[in-house]
């Protein structure tokens, strides 16, 4: 208990520049982790809504039924936002009579410009967790040697240094590199396992788009051989 206390004193007792310091990590600390558990929410469910869709993709459900389906639910993401622009591309310049060529051209560029905004929205506050696990030490360690760098200042206005003179000085600086390290690790972890994720789900993406349009492909080359 004695050991807490000291510690929260030390915290109340440091200097301005300290306390600054050990502020500003808290907050970016908070912040990183409200993060963290919001990124983790929307990737395991964009993981779970791909799955799921692939599945009733696969199953041979047609595939203007399965457009209506999804236009249905209004906003969609994920696979589902993919399918719904590609298909829709394809139908309205199908509609036009447009070459396959021309008509598979559109229908892709669709689809890319789709899968970027999927991956866009998959890394959204990523580079945020990126720069607290990077600066965070940093910003700790500045706070650890501005406290030491006053706490030998102080000692020149005295005759006899002793330990008990320097250490709450010491002790309080390297609680900020302490609480960097803190808000730095979890932000890491978070951002590593994070873009793993988002890169297993851009390659799903991708790998949807180019079996979607082979099928696409097959249809529109068919179309146009009917209709010779």
């Amino acid at each position: 208990m004695s050991g807490e206390i000291s510690v929260i004193g030390l915290l109340f007792e440091a200097g301005i520049i300290v306390q600054a310091v050990m502020l500003t990590l808290v907050g970016m600390s908070i912040v990183s982790w409200a993060m963290i558990f919001q990124r983790r929410k929307v990737l395991k469910l964009a993981s779970a809504e791909a799955k799921r869709f692939e599945d009733k993709f696969w199953s041979g459900i047609d595939l203007s039924k399965l457009y209506t389906e999804v236009s249905a639910r209004g906003q969609v993401t994920g696979l589902e936002a993919l399918f719904k622009s590609g298909f829709k591309e394809f139908v309205r310049l199908h509609k036009n009579n447009r070459q396959a060529g021309a008509v598979m051209e559109g229908t892709q560029r669709a689809m890319r410009v789709g899968l970027s905004r999927e991956v866009e929205r998959l890394e959204t506050h990523l580079p945020f967790l990126a720069t607290v696990g990077s600066i965070s030490p940093y910003i700790g360690l500045f706070g650890t040697v501005w406290g030491i760098m006053n706490s030998f200042i102080a000692l020149g206005s005295v005759q006899q240094a002793t330990l008990n003179m320097v250490a709450p000085g010491i002790a309080e600086a390297l609680i900020a590199t302490a609480m960097g390290l803190f808000a730095a690790i979890p932000a890491v972890v978070a951002y590593n396992k994070f873009s793993h994720q988002v890169e297993l789900l851009e390659s799903s993406y991708f790998n949807f788009v180019e079996e979607f349009s082979n099928i696409l492909h097959r249809q529109a080359g068919n179309t146009t051989g009917e209709a010779a």
